[in-house]
């Protein structure tokens, strides 16, 4: 378009509709996937608002950053769900418990593995959530963890100036040994990258193993401490803004977070602690098995058998009962 202060790059438009990060839309137009106007589009198209922008025949509403709220959750991510949409072996997923929202939807702003717990952000604005996760910002991610092995100065010397891993040098900004001895210790580290996995191959590397791992901090922004495992809250728009600010996006000016009182902010977390705990139950209750249909043929046509079965002639003895019990083959 000749007019580019009016339009944007396709991926971004996209990406803050909420549909992925820009990586993704970019994919997605590669594999043609989305259409402008009709055509299929290109890396490198610009939009205006005026343009019908579909993907996969479905049409995108395109907001302009003004007129889109920037949103951010904190969720207190337990141990075996994963940061996926959806899941082909049926594993709970950290999306399932969100909120759901109207003209948009949440994106994860990084991951965090399947045993790993603790603090994950969402946002609506694919477009911070693409600048958070990529590197040259440095945001910080602080990990609490407790490693199983002997560790001695060596090692955490290494650790701090650099170890070679399969995807490249990786080192910790920040190493702190929490007090206590034996073979379980606890440390807090610092990273400001999110490979995959990278902490656990980090003490890996060092003959040790990550019993446990949870991500405490993302930036200045702490793991709240009134979050049960499992639960959310939607930050107020200074948090926001300071977020925004860390990776230079103008800031926020409105907000969907109302005030409240401590006796509401109570109930509110008494509510979304009952509702944890009902979905947790949910997830551990065992499916009905359900009755095999040949087993279900041959009960009815014993029991029709039964019923048609002519009465014996009188004077003749009648068979006495074995003592059986009918069969129970085949049910579930």
């Amino acid at each position: 378009m000749s007019d580019k202060t009016a339009s944007e790059k396709l991926q971004k438009v996209l990406a803050r509709a909420g549909l992925g990060s820009r990586r993704e839309m970019e994919e997605w137009i590669s594999g043609g996937r989305v259409t402008v106007d009709g055509k299929p589009a290109t890396l490198g198209d610009r939009v205006s608002p005026n343009q019908l922008v579909r993907v996969d025949g479905h049409p995108v509403q395109i907001a302009s950053e003004e007129q889109q709220i920037c949103r951010v959750l904190a969720y207190h991510k337990p141990e075996g769900e994963i940061c996926s949409r959806t899941d082909p072996e049926g594993r709970p997923t950290v999306f399932s418990r969100l909120p759901n929202i109207k003209g948009a939807r949440w994106i994860a702003i990084g991951r965090l593995d399947i045993n790993t717990s603790g603090l994950l952000l969402f946002t609506t604005d694919g477009e911070l959530a693409n600048r958070l996760m990529h590197p040259k910002f440095e945001v910080e991610r602080e990990y609490a963890v407790r490693v199983f092995g002997e560790i001695n100065d060596a090692m955490i010397q290494r650790l701090r100036t650099g170890v070679e891993l399969e995807d490249g040098k990786a080192n910790f900004k920040k190493i702190k040994a929490l007090p206590g001895e034996g073979i379980n210790r606890w440390f807090h580290v610092v990273l400001t990258e999110g490979r995959n996995r990278e902490v656990r191959r980090m003490w890996e590397s060092q003959g040790a193993v990550v019993s446990r791992l949870i991500r405490v901090r993302y930036g200045d922004l702490l793991l709240p401490k009134h979050l049960p495992a499992g639960g959310y809250a939607e930050y107020p728009l200074d948090e926001v803004n300071y977020l925004r600010k860390l990776v230079s996006l103008a800031p926020e000016v409105a907000t969907l977070v109302k005030p409240e009182d401590r006796d509401e902010r109570r109930r509110r977390m008494a509510s979304m602690k009952r509702a944890v705990r009902k979905h947790q139950i949910a997830e551990k209750s065992p499916e009905r098995k359900p009755i095999e249909r040949k087993s279900v043929e041959k009960t009815d046509a014993n029991k029709t058998a039964t019923r048609q079965k002519p009465a014996p002639a009188r004077g003749k003895p009648q068979r006495q009962p074995t003592g059986k019990k009918p069969s129970r083959e085949g049910r579930g």
